[in-house]
C-alpha cells in the first residue's frame, strides 16, 4: 500500500503566469518568469540513464506505457489488452475520471501490471466531464469561469497555468494519490495528461517532491527538467520522447516500426493511448481512431516480432521507481 515516506516541501503557494504551446512541445513556465523560458539544449551526460539501471552502454532500452487508463472503459479494455498480449510494459491512471474506478478494479485483479498516477488538471471534452477529486471551493484556480477543469486546447491550457495556484494544484495531486493510495494500489511513477512536465517548472518541482515523499519516480522528458534531475542522479529518458497521439494515422505501423529499427542506445519512452474504438469511443472521443490504430500495433504480431529482432529491452518503471526512490530515502 502507498504510504508517504516524509512530507514534501513545497517552495511557494502562488502560481504565476505562463503560457504553452501544445501538448508535446510546450515548454514549462519558470518560476521567476511570466513567458516561457527559452529552449534549453539537452546536456550530454557522461552516463546513461539506461547505465544508471544497470544496462551496458549499447543496450536500447524502451518504456512503452499507455496513458489515459481510466478514461472511459473502451481505453481501458485495450490498455490491459496491450500490455497483458501486446508489447505495452505499464499505464497510467487517470483517477478523476469516470472509468477510473473500474481501472482500479481491474488492476487489484493484476497486481502484477505496473501502473503511475496520470496527474490530471483539464478535461478533454465538453460533453464527456469529469472534475477534481478535492472539492471545487478548494481549488478555485483550477477551474474555469464555468467551475468546470479547463480543456487541455492551447487556449485552456495557457489560462489553466495562469491562474493555478500551486498550493491548489498541491491540494489536487494529493487528492489523486490518495484517491489510489485508499484504493489499496501502488504505483510506480507520476506523470502529467497534456501537461508536458507539469506545464511550470514549479509544478515539475512540486511533483517531484511528492514522488519522493512516496517513493516514486515522475515521468521528465522536457529540457531543462531532464538535465536537472541527471543531475541529481536521476534516471529519465535519454532520448527523444514520442507521444503517439500525433503520429499520422495512415501509415502508423509503417512509423512504428521504423522508429523500433532506428531507436537509439539509451533509455527510450513512448507514451502511448490505445482504446479498442467501439461504439463508446466513438461517442466519447474524437480521436478514437488514433487510439484504436494504437491498439492494433501494440497487440500485433509484427510489434513483437520487431521488439525480438531489433533486441529492444521493454521495461517498465519500476527500476526506475527503485532508482529515484534510493535516492531520496533519509539518510
Amino acid at each position: 500500500m502507498l504510504q508517504p515516506r516524509q512530507p514534501a516541501v513545497i517552495m511557494n503557494s502562488q502560481g504565476l503566469q505562463g503560457h504553452v504551446i501544445r501538448c508535446t512541445t510546450f515548454l514549462p513556465v519558470a518560476h521567476t518568469s511570466g513567458m516561457a523560458g527559452p529552449a534549453f539544449e539537452p546536456a550530454t551526460p557522461s552516463v546513461q540513464s539506461s547505465e544508471l539501471l544497470g544496462f551496458p552502454p549499447d543496450a536500447r532500452v524502451l518504456i512503452v506505457n499507455c496513458d489515459d487508463f481510466g478514461m472511459y472503459d473502451a481505453v481501458n479494455a485495450a490498455v490491459v489488452d496491450s500490455i497483458e498480449e501486446g508489447i505495452a510494459s505499464s499505464c497510467s491512471l487517470m483517477a478523476p475520471c469516470p472509468s477510473a474506478l473500474h481501472a482500479m478494479r481491474l488492476l487489484r485483479q493484476r497486481p502484477e501490471i505496473p501502473f503511475g498516477i496520470h496527474l490530471t488538471l483539464v478535461c478533454d471534452t465538453d460533453h464527456y466531464r469529469w472534475g477534481p477529486l478535492a472539492a471545487k471551493e478548494k481549488v478555485p484556480s483550477l477551474l474555469d469561469d464555468a467551475g468546470e477543469l479547463f480543456t487541455p486546447t492551447p487556449a485552456g491550457r495557457s489560462e489553466l497555468l495562469a491562474r493555478a495556484r500551486l498550493d491548489e494544484v498541491e491540494l489536487e495531486f494529493r487528492a489523486q494519490i490518495n484517491a489510489v493510495a485508499g484504493a489499496g494500489l501502488t504505483p510506480t511513477h507520476l506523470d502529467f495528461h497534456c501537461l508536458a512536465d507539469g506545464g511550470r517548472d514549479d509544478i515539475l518541482d512540486l511533483t517531484a517532491a511528492l514522488a519522493a515523499e512516496y517513493g516514486l519516480a515522475v515521468r521528465v522528458w522536457l529540457e531543462p527538467g531532464r538535465q536537472k534531475m541527471r543531475q541529481q542522479g536521476l534516471p529519465v529518458t535519454d532520448n527523444e520522447f514520442l507521444d503517439s497521439y500525433f503520429l499520422d494515422i495512415d501509415d502508423k505501423p509503417a512509423r512504428y516500426a521504423r522508429l523500433l529499427r532506428d531507436l537509439p542506445a539509451g533509455l527510450s519512452e513512448w507514451a502511448v493511448h490505445p482504446s479498442v474504438g467501439s461504439e463508446e469511443s466513438q461517442a466519447i472521443d474524437n480521436g478514437w481512431r488514433r487510439r484504436r490504430t494504437d491498439y492494433e500495433f501494440l497487440t500485433s504480431p509484427q510489434a513483437r516480432q520487431l521488439i525480438e529482432q531489433q533486441g529492444v529491452v521493454v521495461i517498465d518503471y519500476r527500476p526506475i521507481q527503485r532508482a529515484w526512490s534510493r535516492s531520496s530515502a533519509p539518510r
